[in-house]
């Protein structure tokens, strides 16, 4: 079964379509990285989920049912914008708040619960306000957690945080998955940092998926390449350019794209007058094939 299935989903804004005809599959389990520009439709195709708005068409469908079906409903946890707390409030005040509203029966015990989860036990009566930017995102993962959703719905968690926290929210997400076998699905624009974590994703444009795939077929789908270093950049590259079919300097380092064998690129070289002082394998990220795949775009 999947967590969520969407069909024609449409939802537009004075004439013009934020979500156009969008077809959507997350499968249960996984963390789907939701990825687009700014105004693709991402948080818009999130609110639609929620049910903070209403479609103008389409159909949305949460592990096989309805989503306005009350009883699927209270699976679903999400963090969108921000968490809506009280800033001079603790921790777990707030928490305590939203426990209320959820007409939880034994709240101390959950909001125990997602704060071990988001790695806060020891920060409950913290007030909110003199929270870290990391600390108020995992608060608000917390508040999200309450009452054990089997779908979690993140919109941007991990922007603006420093290494150390993007690498204790990337832990939690991965937690939530394996440990408590919750769907996920987060939308970024840090796609190196998604790339760590997510089993599949979905890239949308102008309210169009224009690309689902897993890890593993973004992997299978990636050009291999090899970068290399000599001392005259620009002869080396102009006499690989000769040879292979696609060559670039890019970063610092030729590449020499849908290629592997770097003993033959090494032997070549040096016949040719260019040593090679640094070499290696490897293959094209989440973000450069995101870049290539809408650039593709752009030229149709």
């Amino acid at each position: 079964m999947n967590a969520i299935e969407i069909r024609d989903l449409s939802k537009s804004f004075r004439g013009m379509y934020a979500v156009d005809h969008l077809n959507m599959t997350v499968p249960q389990g996984a963390i789907y990285g939701f990825i687009g520009e700014n105004g693709s439709g991402k948080s818009t195709t999130e609110k639609l989920i929620c049910g903070h708005l209403v479609a103008d068409g389409g159909e949305i469908k949460l592990f096989g049912r309805e989503h306005t079906d009350a009883g699927v409903r209270v699976r679903v946890g999400a963090l969108i914008e921000n968490a809506g707390c009280f800033p001079s409030s603790s921790v777990y005040q707030n928490l305590m708040m939203q426990a209320i509203n959820l007409g939880l029966s034994d709240r101390d015990g959950e909001i125990r619960r997602v704060l071990e989860i988001v790695r806060m036990e020891d920060s409950a009566n913290i007030k909110f306000k003199s929270c870290s930017l990391g600390m108020k995102q995992r608060i608000g993962i917390a508040m999200a957690l309450l009452g054990d959703p089997a779908l979690l719905i993140l919109d941007e968690p991990i922007n603006g945080l420093d290494t150390d926290g993007m690498r204790i929210m990337r832990e939690i997400l991965v937690d939530i998955t394996k440990k408590y076998g919750c769907t996920v699905l987060i939308s970024s624009h840090i796609l190196g940092e998604l790339e760590k974590i997510a089993t599949h994703y979905g890239i949308i444009r102008q309210g169009r998926m224009i690309a689902e795939l897993s890890a593993e077929e973004l992997d299978g789908r990636a050009r291999v390449f090899v970068s290399l270093k000599c001392a005259d950049m620009t002869g080396a590259r102009r006499a690989l350019a000769s040879k292979y079919a696609s060559v670039k300097e890019e970063e610092g380092y030729i590449r020499v794209y849908d290629e592997d064998n770097t003993e033959a690129i090494v032997e070549y070289l040096i016949k040719k007058g260019h040593p090679v002082s640094e070499i290696f394998k490897n293959k094209i990220g989440l973000e450069e094939y995101y870049v290539e795949l809408m650039s593709k775009k752009e030229e149709k």
